[in-house]
């Protein structure tokens, strides 16, 4: 088994450490130079450009975080990087800048962003770009369809299931995922405990981190039924919760 002690060992900047979109705006090159400054992991939304290319934004929609109409899809990546973030001097950025700029500094996990008949070559694309890179970086989706390209497209690079969920369907087709050789979770943190993450973390000795931490119930939450927090809006005690 993969040694994943990297991925929990400290907290996970979730989009970089941004301020909640009020001067330092999130998955841009600004917040993930705050957070590596902490000693912060980091976490980072891909999508793939017109061009083919690995670009950092969460929405596939470009109107919240650009103030532009349309899709990532619909651009090249040099057209997006002439986009501003939030109207900040921050652009769309390129895996391979945010690649640049972390440097193995810290850990790096990229959550693929899959955009239905839009997404062909994502997962081969970021898998390139990481294969090359000499830092710690594991890569995760909530997108099925993505995830079941991770072995074949990125070959030994970690990969996890991005979930949440408590009902049974949606459990059903967590473990459905687990066909596909997963190395961890990334579990909504309000959905815990569940029988999922349970049976990942106790038979599998799976790690699992969780997703959004804003608040101390959720810190609680993280660490009485997983591993470690992806947070946001504050700043953790590096020596506290590692």
């Amino acid at each position: 088994m993969t040694d994943l002690s990297w991925l929990i060992a400290r907290p996970v900047a979730h989009r970089g450490f941004h301020d909640m979109n009020k001067m330092r705006w999130e998955n841009t090159l600004s917040a993930f130079a705050a957070a590596a400054e902490r000693g912060y992991a980091i976490e980072c939304d891909v999508h793939i450009s017109s061009d083919g290319v690995p670009v950092i934004i969460h929405d596939g929609d470009l109107k919240r975080l650009t103030g532009h109409d349309g899709f990532v899809w619909q651009r090249t990546a040099a057209e997006l990087a002439t986009l501003k973030i939030g109207g900040t001097r921050d652009h769309v950025p390129t895996l391979q800048e945010a690649l640049d700029l972390i440097d193995g500094r810290v850990p790096l996990v990229v959550e693929l962003k899959g955009a239905p008949g839009h997404d062909a070559g994502l997962v081969a694309s970021v898998g390139r770009l990481l294969k090359r890179y000499r830092g710690k970086v594991a890569i995760m989706s909530f997108d099925h369809w993505l995830i079941r390209d991770f072995a074949k497209d990125a070959p030994g690079i970690p990969g996890g299931l991005t979930a949440y969920g408590k009902d049974n369907q949606l459990i059903e087709a967590h473990f459905a995922m687990l066909a596909h050789d997963l190395a961890f979770t990334s579990y909504a943190a309000g959905d815990l405990p569940n029988p999922f993450v349970s049976f990942v973390r106790g038979k599998l000795k799976m790690p699992v981190i969780t997703w959004t931490v804003h608040d101390q119930p959720a810190v609680d939450l993280t660490f009485k039924y997983a591993d470690q927090m992806t947070f946001e809006g504050f700043e953790p005690d590096l020596v506290k919760v590692a």
